[in-house]
């Protein structure tokens, strides 16, 4: 085999790589959101929680800087839903086009 060809193919390999670690920083920055005086990352852990407890009672829970929080569960779970889905899917997007290009 051509060693320029092996050698054009490990480096798109890493370039590719590379490339997933980057959106997946990114998109995990995104997943950042406020709310009721405390700091959330929507996800699959903060949904769960959520959904268990949205009784329409409030809910004590951590955020992110391991601050009790009182917060509204069932509001709290549509914006964490929300940010989710609108990340995940854009992440999907870019990364699909990433492959394109590769």
């Amino acid at each position: 085999m051509d060693t320029d060809k092996i050698l054009t193919t490990a480096k798109a390999r890493f370039a590719h790589e590379a490339n997933r670690r980057v959106l997946k920083e990114k998109y995990e920055a995104k997943m950042l959101f406020a709310h009721a005086g405390g700091m959330w990352r929507a996800g699959p852990e903060l949904l769960n929680i959520l959904n268990i407890c949205s009784d329409g009672t409030p809910l004590v829970i951590l955020d992110l800087y391991d601050n009790p929080v009182q917060v509204n569960a069932q509001e709290l779970f549509d914006l964490a839903k929300q940010r989710w889905q609108e990340q995940m899917t854009a992440w999907l997007i870019e990364l699909e086009d990433s492959r394109k290009r590769r």
